[in-house]
């Protein structure tokens, strides 16, 4: 994979910077309350048409032609609910067998759909279904059908013991990956200790240990027979596709398939429990937390759509009652949540909350208490309910902009089917949602949180504080000719102010998106106090001259809108996400927020606590404390990307800002001649510039010269380098070695990013097939290029188990080392690399973030939109000779800076027995011991 600027994987904690949103006060006060009072809910109607075939597969087409794409999502009616005491996690490891091969392709499934270029490829299970969804380009559908109908009807006879064997070590790296992050092992012990012993939810989805490897290849077999019949199953073909075209493509490669067994299956057990149970567990983390909950009732009861409402008002964001309890007023927690947890059988209420370091448990849960007791007495007000209902609409909304993916149209089509029976079951969720009201939220509360409550508080170890086929078989049908890409035309112009301004119109759904990319980033800080850029950016949702936080958070919620403002490395960006019927009131509270910042003493402190906190965080969890550490190794002490790549800074430099600080970057940095404005949406240029100029007009640059960032000359390293991080009685070690590499917009970078996905950048690259599907001893292993604008970094990562740590540094530089050597890129790796990077183009610009990413990159780069249509062109020019000479320049195995975290009383001994290079032992800091 190549990683942008941003590291998002290791970004600072949302929750941490305050909610997802900020807001407008008095100007703005009659427009959201005119929204509460009309409940202007936005309407949005997935279209469709059902049928089924004679074996009793059910199929839902969705029409929706805006791109040459089609989502195939197919789901199973078969979870762990369908498990039983001493044969749990099979749900979970067909997932992963079905991704293995089958009777007439025995290889790795991700393979075809990689050369076809498909995008939103995944496979998940949960308590009550499990599915498989891609979105291909329309010429590939066929193949996408064959591939899925025979491993739903051909896939025994390639089930052998060798891959089961394989496949169920996997999985045990996933549980062990799992249960090594902070709070891993929480949910399985809920489950457990929730639920009446036999409950089809009292234990976890992915299994145990001993029933994992207790799994014969007769269970196993037996376990596909008994579930995944065609009858007890679900295909929803939405995009560019009629209902005629999928009743023959569907009888074609489906209808020979044999219906199943007959099945038997629970509809409700909600298991409502009496009297308060509490329990205390030990483990790696970096704060005490609680968690609160209850049974409740199941998916689909207007008593859950209710609950959804109150967590909400409850315990989720900034304006929730609880956040402004213990983490806004009285500061005592760093972090607190809630949800309603959603399931066929029943639900459950939680409130989550980490408490600050040495605050009581009981102080946190007596509030909580007293919150739920308020709220039950009384019941939520009416602006709280309108508000929140707002809010959920508008995410809906924004979902089904996708026809594939998580939320995406698809994805709530085969949800309604599986779970209630009706494709359509949205619309009565959304009429639930719309009926809710003070008085019915309270009532469901009164009938389900009085009594029940499960608390589990988390705290530090000690050393912490039918028939005949109809499709041929013997060969994967051809992927036709791949359609062009087409981008929307890019439309510039300067507001007076000199701001520069790029529109892409996008009219399918009634939102528009826009990102103020401003020239700074954490690079920024150099020679100052690291995090202060992230720092400020994050306080410009904290309050303006004219509004104060909360008043900007609800304000934005009961909008509809989401605001957000970060620093990634090499820049910073104020976004917003906003319906178009709220998009001048939405604006006006952007430039707020942008111009009028009020940096409040009250709020800076409010935030320090949070802050360090999470950077606690950050030093616990395995590889967000690599990337904290590994770039200071790699670039030296004296360069503006010697800081950890999380933007977050360290506990001194955050507990030595200072108001005068943030004010100071924010005057010097956040100025329109060093930023540029994009937008992508559902609006024109004679819409959107007067409203721009309105809002964003009277934003002036200062009258001194625009700051540029620094940056020095870094050295490469010239030998390996071994670092240990000790992680006591974690069951994996995390593994992660680099080294300099090209900057973003190199040259080569075409050909650097096809050599990177060939050895680690994708599921079928090397490394991962290596640790991952042969050996078994990683849920994952990769290799990305980070491109920054100064310099890049090659970085190679794998999670693996702690018994083999030794191995897997081997084979890690065998397969660097091979590359170079004796096995070089070969004609077919960079043949379906090309393939899938070329023939995704066309679905990968479906939504307007995607777009809007996009147009950004380029435009930081120097380039226009020609130049984003022309990738596809320029990847199917790279030679394979440039390839291999690439990795030839890039690599230097024998320079890798190797950062280990894991318990060196098991590892250490080993790895020093490698003689990779000098060997130094780091605190969580990266100090050297």
């Amino acid at each position: 994979m190549r990683l942008s600027k941003t590291l998002t994987a290791v970004a600072v904690a949302s929750v941490l910077l305050g909610g997802c949103t900020a807001t407008a006060q008095q100007a703005n006060n009659t427009t959201a309350a005119a929204v509460m009072q009309q409940q202007n809910l936005p309407e949005v109607e997935i279209k469709y048409e059902s049928f089924t075939l004679d074996n009793g597969l059910r199929v839902v087409v969705h029409e929706d032609r805006k791109a040459p794409i089609v989502a195939v999502n197919v789901w199973y009616a078969v979870g762990s609910k369908d498990e039983r005491p001493g044969i749990t996690g099979f749900a979970h490891l067909f997932e992963h067998l079905m991704f293995n091969g089958t009777e007439n392709y025995d290889d790795e499934y991700f393979g075809p759909f990689e050369r076809a270029g498909a995008t939103d490829m995944n496979g998940t299970t949960n308590s009550d279904r499990t599915n498989y969804f891609q979105n291909v380009p329309t010429p590939a559908l066929d193949m996408a059908l064959w591939m899925e109908s025979d491993r739903m009807g051909h896939l025994l006879g390639a089930v052998t013991q060798e891959k089961l064997d394989e496949q169920r070590g996997v999985v045990q790296n996933e549980k062990r990956q799992g249960e090594a992050q902070p709070y891993g092992r929480v949910f399985g012990y809920l489950a457990e200790q929730t639920f009446p012993e036999g409950h089809p939810y009292s234990w976890s989805v992915i299994g145990s240990m001993e029933d994992l490897n207790a799994a014969s290849l007769e269970d196993v077999h037996q376990w596909f027979n008994d579930y995944y019949g065609a009858a007890n199953a679900v295909v929803v073909l939405a995009g560019d596709i009629d209902v005629e075209t999928a009743k023959e493509k569907m009888n074609k490669y489906f209808g020979h398939i044999a219906p199943g067994k007959p099945l038997k299956k629970l509809e409700s057990w909600v298991a409502k429990r009496e009297g308060t149970k509490r329990a205390t567990m030990e483990d790696n983390v970096p704060a005490a937390r609680l968690y609160k909950l209850w049974n409740t009732a199941e998916m689909g009861t207007a008593d859950s759509t209710y609950l959804s409402l109150l967590v909400d008002i409850l315990a989720s964001g900034k304006n929730s009652r609880l956040y402004q309890r213990l983490v806004y007023d009285e500061q005592i927690a760093s972090m607190v949540s809630g949800f309603q947890y959603e399931r066929t059988l029943a639900g459950q209420f939680f409130i989550i909350a980490d408490a600050k370091p040495g605050v009581d448990m009981d102080r946190i849960e007596a509030i909580i208490d007293e919150e739920l007791a308020k709220i039950i007495a009384e019941g939520p007000t009416a602006e709280e309910v309108a508000r929140t209902k707002f809010s959920s609409v508008a995410g809906f909304v924004r979902g089904v902009e996708r026809i594939g993916g998580f939320g995406g149209k698809s994805d709530v089509l085969a949800a309604g089917e599986v779970y209630h029976g009706d494709p359509g079951y949205y619309e009565t969720s959304m009429e639930q949602l719309k009926n809710a009201t003070p008085a019915t939220i309270q009532a469901a509360a009164q009938r389900w949180l009085t009594d029940g409550a499960f608390v589990l508080n988390v705290v530090p170890q000690p050393k912490y504080a039918a028939g005949e086929a109809q499709a041929d078989r013997s060969k994967l049908p051809e992927v036709g000719d791949l359609p062009q890409l087409d981008l929307p035309e890019l439309t510039t112009f300067t507001l007076s102010n000199g701001l520069e301004v790029a529109l892409a119109e996008r009219h399918d759904v009634p939102t528009v998106q826009m990102r103020l990319v401003i020239d700074s980033g954490y690079a920024a800080d150099f020679g100052g106090k690291v995090g202060t850029a992230s720092y400020t950016m994050s306080m410009l949702r904290e309050g303006t001259t004219s509004r104060d936080s909360l008043e900007l958070s609800k304000e934005l919620e009961t909008l509809g809108t989401n605001l957000f403002a970060s620093a990634s490395l090499d820049n910073s960006t104020v976004s917003m996400d906003s319906l178009v019927t709220n998009l001048e009131p939405s604006l006006e509270i952007m430039a707020d927020v942008l111009m009028n910042p009020a940096f409040s003493d009250e709020e800076i402190e409010r935030k320090r606590g949070l802050w360090i906190e999470n950077i606690k965080k950050e030093k616990a969890q395995p590889t967000s404390q690599a990337y904290r550490v590994l770039p200071k190794l790699i670039f030296g002490d004296n360069h503006a990307y010697s800081i950890p790549f999380t933007g977050s800074g360290t506990e001194e430099s955050i507990n030595s800002l200072t108001r005068a600080d943030l004010v100071a970057h924010a005057d010097n940095w956040l100025r329109p001649d060093i930023s540029r404005l994009v937008i992508v949406g559902d609006t024109t240029e004679a819409e959107i510039k007067p409203l721009l100029e309105k809002y964003l007009g009277q934003w002036q640059a200062p009258a001194a010269p625009a700051p540029s960032k620094q940056f020095t000359e870094v050295q490469p390293q010239q030998e390996a380098r071994v670092y240990l991080i000790d992680q006591p009685g974690t069951p994996q070690s995390t593994i992660i070695a680099g080294h300099l590499a090209p900057a973003d917009g190199a040259d080569n970078e075409i050909a650097v990013d096809l050599m990177n996905t060939i050895l680690g950048g994708s599921f079928t690259s090397r490394l991962n097939m290596n640790l991952r599907e042969d050996k078994g001893w990683s849920y994952g292993a990769r290799s990305s290029w980070f491109a920054a604008d100064e310099a890049g970094m090659i970085l190679a990562s794998a999670p693996v188990q702690t018994d083999k740590t030794k191995e897997s540094i081997q084979e890690i530089l065998k397969e660097f080392n091979g590359y170079l050597g004796d096995n070089p890129a070969t004609a077919d790796e960079l043949a379906k690399v090309v393939a899938n990077k070329t023939a995704k183009l066309p679905g990968a610009y479906e939504t307007k973030s995607a777009l809007l990413g996009s147009i950004v990159d380029t435009l930081e780069k120097g380039k226009g939109m020609e130049w984003l249509e022309t990738y596809g062109q320029r990847v199917n020019s790279v030679e394979l000779q440039t390839v291999q000479d690439t990795a030839d320049e890039v690599l230097r195995p024998d320079a890798l800076t190797w950062v280990i975290i894991g318990d060196l009383s098991q590892i250490e001994d080993d790895v020093r027995s490698l003689n990779l290079g000098e060997v130094t032992i780091l605190d969580s800091d990266g100090n050297a011991l």
